[in-house]
C-alpha cells in the first residue's frame, strides 16, 4: 500500500511539475518553432505571432545599421539592411530558437535564433556584410563562434558595412567613416570621445552609466553623452542617484 501511495505522489508532482511548465520552454534544447512573420522592422528586427499574440523579436547576437533611429536617424546600409532581411524572411518558412538565457530583453522583445527553410537568417545577414556580431551576453552565446566565421566571411571580402574602414565599430556604425557621409548629418553621429551611455528601462527610466561601472558592458544605450551634466539636461540619471 505505502508503494501504491508514493507511486502516486511521484505521479502527481509529475503531472504537476509538467503543468506549470511554459510551453515556451526550450532551454537547454535547439528545438525550432515555427512562426508566422507579420512584418520585419529592420535588419535585425521583426514582428511574429507567437502563442497567439503579436510578438517583436531581436536578433540574438548580431547588430545591423539603424533606420529609423530616435537620435541617430537613418545610417547608411540601414534601408539595405532591411531590404535583404525582408527577402530572406519572404523565401520560405520561418522558425525561432530560443537560447539558455533569458528569453526578453529589456524592451520586452524576444531574443531569438531565427531561420528560414531551416538556414540561419543571423548568418546569411552576417555573411552579405549587412551585420556585425555584438550584444555577445552569457548565455545567450550558443552560435558565438559560428556567428564570428561568418562574419570574417564579409570582412575579408570588403563589403557591406566592411567596405569602410571604422564604419563598424564595437560600439556601433559611425557614419563619419562611411564614404556617403552625405546621408547623415554630423550632429547625428556618435563623437569618438562620448562614452557615456544613456539607456531607458523597461518602466521608462532613464538612466546614464559610466565606463568601469559593473553594468556598463551590457547596456544597449539609446543615446550617446559626453558629459554627465549633458546626460542630466537630457532627462537622465545616475544609476546610483
Amino acid at each position: 500500500m505505502k508503494n501504491i501511495i508514493g507511486l502516486l505522489t511521484a505521479l502527481l508532482l509529475l503531472l504537476s511539475g509538467c503543468a506549470l511548465l511554459d510551453s515556451t520552454d526550450t532551454s537547454g534544447t535547439t528545438d525550432r518553432i515555427d512562426v508566422e512573420v507579420t512584418s520585419v522592422i529592420d535588419g535585425d528586427t521583426i514582428k511574429i505571432m507567437y502563442e497567439g499574440k503579436e510578438e517583436t523579436v531581436r536578433y540574438l547576437l548580431i547588430d545591423t545599421p539603424e533606420t529609423n533611429h530616435p537620435r541617430l536617424g537613418e545610417q547608411p546600409l540601414g534601408s539595405e539592411a532591411t531590404v535583404e532581411n525582408k527577402r530572406l524572411i519572404e523565401s520560405g518558412d520561418v522558425s525561432v530558437e530560443f537560447d539558455v538565457g533569458d528569453r526578453f530583453d529589456d524592451y520586452g522583445r524576444l531574443l531569438a535564433y531565427v531561420y528560414v527553410n531551416g538556414e540561419s537568417v543571423q548568418e546569411q545577414m552576417l555573411k552579405s556584410g549587412f551585420a556585425r556580431v555584438a550584444y555577445v551576453y552569457p548565455p545567450n552565446t550558443r552560435y558565438v563562434e559560428e556567428f564570428e566565421e561568418a562574419e570574417q566571411i564579409a570582412q575579408e571580402a570588403g563589403i557591406g558595412i566592411w567596405e569602410f574602414e571604422n564604419y563598424s565599430t564595437d560600439r556601433g556604425f559611425n557614419a563619419d567613416a562611411y564614404g556617403d557621409v552625405s546621408r547623415q548629418s554630423p550632429q547625428d553621429s556618435v563623437d569618438g570621445e562620448c562614452q557615456i551611455k544613456g539607456n531607458i528601462n523597461r518602466s521608462g527610466d532613464k538612466i546614464y552609466h559610466l565606463p568601469g561601472e559593473g553594468s556598463y558592458e551590457q547596456t544597449n544605450p539609446e543615446e550617446w553623452f559626453c558629459t554627465e551634466q549633458e546626460a542630466r539636461d537630457a532627462g537622465f540619471r545616475s544609476t546610483g542617484s
